[in-house]
């Protein structure tokens, strides 16, 4: 008997910043709707749907360019570790949704092992495709270590 469950996946990535782990872990959990200032090519807008910044349980609404095509994606933070420094959200609806039965990201902001300024953050995506045609979300993950960057930048300056 052939297996109906869909492909699911995870993808990692690690990229350097300038920032602090505290400066990218409070940026992207206590102030979401600010990374759009980092970011403005990348990231239109990020609008608060229900609960509070800073709080897990909290509803976003990320919108964002995609392969050069605007999109959107209501999220939940479902973690906030404030000691580890990462924060995990989960996709609940918008253009993700269209692909993925179930998409999960976590990004954690650590210092960096030579102990030079700014930090290593750290992306994992754990998905579930729709079907087997579905692509593996390189273009996503690419999105996310490239905003972080840009907020490294961004909040070196601050």
């Amino acid at each position: 008997m052939a297996s109906t469950a869909a492909p699911t996946g995870r993808l990692e990535a690690y990229v350097e910043t300038d920032a602090s782990p505290e400066q990218i872990h409070h940026l992207l959990s206590c102030m979401p709707d600010h990374v759009h200032d980092d970011s403005p090519e990348k990231i239109l807008g990020c609008d608060l749907v229900r609960g509070d910044f800073g709080t897990p349980g909290c509803v976003v609404t990320w919108r964002y360019m995609l392969d050069g095509k605007a999109e959107k994606t209501k999220a939940a933070y479902e973690t906030i570790d404030y000691e580890s420094k990462s924060v995990t959200f989960k996709v609940l609806e918008g253009d993700m949704k269209e692909e993925f039965k179930s998409f999960v990201k976590t990004m954690q902001a650590s210092a960096k092992n030579d102990g030079s300024k700014g930090s290593i953050v750290h992306w994992t995506v754990e998905y579930e495709k729709r079907h087997d045609g579905v692509g593996e979300p390189y273009s996503l993950l690419q999105l996310f270590v490239e905003v972080a960057r840009d907020m490294g930048a961004y909040l070196k300056e601050k």
